[in-house]
């Protein structure tokens, strides 16, 4: 049931602080981010398998060197040894680098010594590279490769290992094409305990085939039913972008705290399936729809 308090955030607040995610590899948009983004927009870079993670150092340096704030992913499982994360997390660090993502990475057999995001944590390497300000992900909905307990477990040790060391730890989810999922997700956390920031994943607008793709791809089952099995919704969301989720998680989260989003909420997070160029070009048709108004 949706909130109906005024007080509620809109969805330009919600796009407040945004931040986004690109391939490194992708030199046009590299070269476009700075003058499409605002300073101080959260960069954040994917770690493609296969390719050499020292790829991204000199993209993230340009990044950095515009203002943004460049935030290499760490696939854990595709690091494949101690040696290479520590020259990894140096040369980020000599680029201005000060924050990553680290995620376990989609592979059944670790290519080295680290498993999970939590041991990439607990080997201190980034620590000691001067890199204390961290992200994790979240999942609404599960994952098809975890089960729902291990996850659990995995959040709570997670923001438990940051909170005794001194690391600046942010929750990134991923997406949904249903706000229940997310908003009881969030919900869980908050009664966990658990006081971190938060950044809900939304996919930019894309076409209903890269949707669906990646939806099977990133395993968003349930809310991807809304894909299949509610067509007015779906072309909603295709012609409208994710604004109908924003609003509807906005709804939901509860009321503003001065300026601050509910829930410890930190801001939205872009996956850019339709492409970076248009999914900044939706959000700032948000924002001008806005303040038209």
């Amino acid at each position: 049931m949706t909130n109906s308090t005024s007080n509620a955030p809109t969805v330009a607040e919600m796009l407040r602080g945004f931040s986004i995610e690109v391939n490194p590899g992708e030199s046009k948009i590299i070269d476009a981010a700075p003058t499409r983004l605002e300073p101080g927009t959260e960069v954040f870079m994917t770690w493609i398998p296969g390719k050499n993670p020292m790829d991204t150092v000199e993209p993230a340096r340009k990044i950095r060197a515009a203002g943004l704030y460049p935030t290499p992913h760490i696939g854990a499982r595709h690091v494949e040894s101690a040696g290479q994360l520590e020259d990894f997390a140096g040369r980020l660090r000599e680029a201005g680098v000060d924050r990553v993502l680290i995620i376990a990475g989609d592979r059944d057999e670790p290519a080295g010594p680290f498993d999970s995001s939590l041991g990439v944590m607990q080997s201190g390497i980034l620590q000691k590279a001067g890199i204390t300000r961290m992200s994790v992900g979240g999942f609404p909905e599960g994952n098809p490769k975890i089960s729902d307990p291990l996850l659990w477990e995995a959040i709570a040790a997670k923001t438990k290992f940051a909170r005794e060391n001194n690391i600046n730890l942010t929750i990134v989810t991923q997406f949904a094409f249903a706000s229940e999922p997310i908003v009881e997700w969030v919900r869980k956390v908050r009664g966990m305990g658990i006081d971190n920031p938060i950044r809900l994943g939304f996919a930019g607008p894309a076409s209903l085939i890269s949707l669906t793709r990646y939806a099977m791809v990133c395993g968003v089952g349930a809310s991807m039913k809304v894909l299949t099995e509610k067509p007015q919704f779906a072309k909603l969301l295709i012609d409208k972008g994710p604004e109908p989720l924003i609003r509807g998680v906005a709804g939901e989260i509860g009321s503003k705290n001065g300026d601050a989003l509910p829930l410890g909420v930190k801001g939205v997070h872009f996956f850019v399936f339709g492409g970076f160029n248009k999914t900044v070009d939706w959000i700032n048709s948000q924002r001008s729809a806005t303040a038209a108004s």
